[in-house]
């Protein structure tokens, strides 16, 4: 049975159009797609002044910005982008077969203590296939942000369901749905390098200059005392797959642990960071870090109940 069915009879043009061009794309081998998405990551750098600038601005903050880099980065972020209908769509034994074996003893670990894990996947990789290749082995619900597009909302929600993964929105509902789960002893995934909304952060060096980044895995591990693990899907040349790399994170959360965790695992395959992410944006009614002295936090709201 397939993991998604299309209704033509009652969706939307570009709804339809989306879902019938993700189809078309699940349908090639994966090398195709990761040799077509390399060539129209590379074409988006060399046409978009707007993404160039952004791609080029961050490598550069980070140490990173060399010629060979940049077209690394701008391929590898092509590469993903036209895996994922691959990822979405194909049967979810098909994906994991494309997964060499995982070590999860660091995660194993955590998960004995029976008070939940907090999984966190950066912009590094592919996202998407670490929370599949978990969800086949025990439930998790992961955090994120619905698409504004009703098109891709429908795609991106409709892929996502598939046995053992939950999606919860990321509001306070969502936040009271990682609660219950980890409340359970279950895993919840986050992407701890997501600019969260004004109220739900604080300003923290990433790559030595200052990012808007969340409080809540600190807040969850204080309230349930869950354990943290890091969970990255390395993306394999001649579209091979993925290695899935599992590490522990044995410190407390906090924000500035988080950026300093981030960067070691970026600095491990930099070029599959999602480096045109606007991971320094300010947040609408956020006062920006000049505003604040050094030591200085914005203080997150209670968690709900």
């Amino acid at each position: 049975m397939p993991l998604f069915r299309f209704d033509f009879s009652s969706a939307a043009p570009l709804r339809t159009l989306v879902q019938t061009a993700a189809w078309v794309l699940s349908r090639l081998p994966l090398r195709a797609l990761h040799a077509l998405g390399a060539c129209a990551g590379l074409l988006v750098y060399a046409l978009s002044p707007g993404y160039r600038a952004k791609l080029d601005q961050t490598l550069r903050v980070a140490g990173l910005s060399s010629g060979p880099m940049r077209r690394r980065a701008a391929a590898e972020a092509g590469r993903f982008a036209l895996e994922l209908p691959w990822v979405w769509l194909r049967p979810l034994d098909e994906v994991l077969s494309r997964i060499g074996p995982i070590d999860w003893s660091p995660l194993n670990r955590v998960a004995a203590q029976g008070k939940g894990v907090l999984l966190l996947t950066p912009h590094l990789g592919c996202f998407e296939v670490a929370a599949r290749c978990r969800a086949k082995l025990a439930p998790i619900t992961v955090l994120y942000k619905p698409p504004r597009q009703p098109a891709f909302r429908a795609l991106v929600e409709g892929a996502r369901a598939i046995p053992g993964l939950s999606a919860a929105p990321a509001n306070l509902a969502g936040v009271r749905t990682l609660l219950r789960a980890l409340r359970r002893g279950e895993i919840v995934g986050l992407l701890p390098d997501q600019v969260p909304d004004a109220g739900e952060g604080e300003w923290v060096p990433f790559f030595g200059q200052p990012a808007y980044t969340m409080t809540l895995p600190g807040r969850l591990a204080q309230t349930t005392g869950a354990g943290v693990c890091l969970l990255v899907a390395e993306r394999l040349g001649q579209g091979r797959g993925w290695r899935v790399h599992v590490d522990a994170f044995p410190e407390s959360p906090t924000p500035a642990a988080l950026n300093a965790a981030m960067e070691r695992l970026v600095r491990r395959f930099p070029e599959q960071y999602l480096w045109g992410y606007n991971r320094y944006k300010q947040p609408a009614g956020v006062p920006g870090p000049n505003l604040f002295a050094s030591d200085s936090t914005i203080t997150p709201p209670t968690l709900p109940p």
